[in-house]
């Protein structure tokens, strides 16, 4: 019998750590109903949770909420800022007081026209206050180009998807330092994380010391988009960026990861398609498998996972 939702794959030599299973499986009962979900994040309690949930045409895209009673989250809230514009790419800053995303919205209010994508944010002066209105990020980091997918370090360093002219060939991984109080003109970083193809959907680690982000169609890679990791040792240099395994990696597109460091859990999204039970003779096999979490569409994963051993 297949089994459905689940996906096992033992790294019993590959990093010398013995057996290590990883288990792949559905996050957040609460998504089930809906057909595309993408980005996640989460506070440092592990209790509140913020999404994208989008049309099938992306026409609609709009960051969404969700808090933890117990070991249950509660049905999901459109996010007080969003509803208007294109909105998504949720980030968390560490201390849960500021939550970056990426909004098509014009600068002012007076303009009802969208723009290209831009960095914005939201903050509150506790964790029980309410969001502030947007705030842009402004230069040095939103430019007349788009700005996708913020993701931020304790440090308050920034890391996000740029299609600026200075990348190395498609969309790359920009890296702003966060210093005085300001943060420093954006730099793509280096061919051990960025290629002349497309880089993506940075997660940058507390501590900013390790970043796993997604590759599209390299010779390494499953197929597709597939998310890869990467170490800064202490000169500040960053180590080749190698593929995270299957079944976190598949054929299809595997994308916008999130790293609960305190329980070891990856979330990210995937486009993954398990196959059907058998052919489809009757319109209720079809539905049974058009209605299936692994049918395609952008659904959010979860996996434990140890980072460590993959350091060089």
């Amino acid at each position: 019998m297949k089994t459905s939702f689940f996906f096992v794959f033992s790294l019993c030599t590959l990093f010398g750590f013995g057996q290590n299973e990883i288990v792949v499986s559905p996050a957040l009962d609460v998504l089930r109903e809906f057909d595309k979900v993408r980005d996640f994040t989460m506070d440092a309690s592990g209790s509140e949770s913020y999404f994208t949930i989008q049309s099938q045409t992306e026409d609609v895209s709009v960051i969404s909420t969700s808090s933890k009673t117990g070991d249950a989250w509660g049905n999901p809230m459109i996010a007080s800022f969003s509803g208007t514009y294109k909105d998504m790419e949720p980030f968390f800053a560490p201390d849960g007081l500021r939550l970056y995303f990426v909004s098509n919205r014009p600068l002012h209010d007076s303009i009802n026209t969208p723009k290209d994508f831009d960095i914005w944010y939201v903050e509150r002066l506790s964790t029980t206050a309410a969001w502030s209105q947007p705030i842009n990020m402004g230069t040095p980091i939103n430019t007349e180009h788009n700005e996708f997918y913020p993701a931020v370090a304790e440090n308050g360093n920034l890391y996000y998807t740029g299609d600026r002219p200075d990348s190395k060939g498609e969309d790359d991984i920009f890296f702003s330092e966060f210093k005085n109080g300001t943060y420093s003109e954006p730099i793509s970083l280096g061919e051990s994380i960025n290629t002349e193809g497309y880089e993506y959907n940075a997660y940058i680690s507390k501590n900013d010391d390790y970043l796993i982000f997604g590759g599209y169609n390299r010779e390494d890679g499953q197929g597709s988009g597939d998310l890869y990791i990467s170490f800064k040792n202490t000169s500040g240099e960053w180590s080749k960026a190698q593929p995270l395994p299957q079944p976190i990696n598949s054929k299809q597109m595997d994308y916008c990861p999130f790293m609960d460091e305190a329980t070891n859990t990856l979330y990210f999204t995937s486009r993954r398609t398990a196959d059907p039970e058998g052919p489809m003779h009757n319109m209720q096999s079809l539905v049974q498998f058009l209605n299936s979490y692994e049918n395609g569409n952008s659904r959010l994963y979860q996996a434990q996972l140890d980072v460590l051993q993959f350091r060089p």
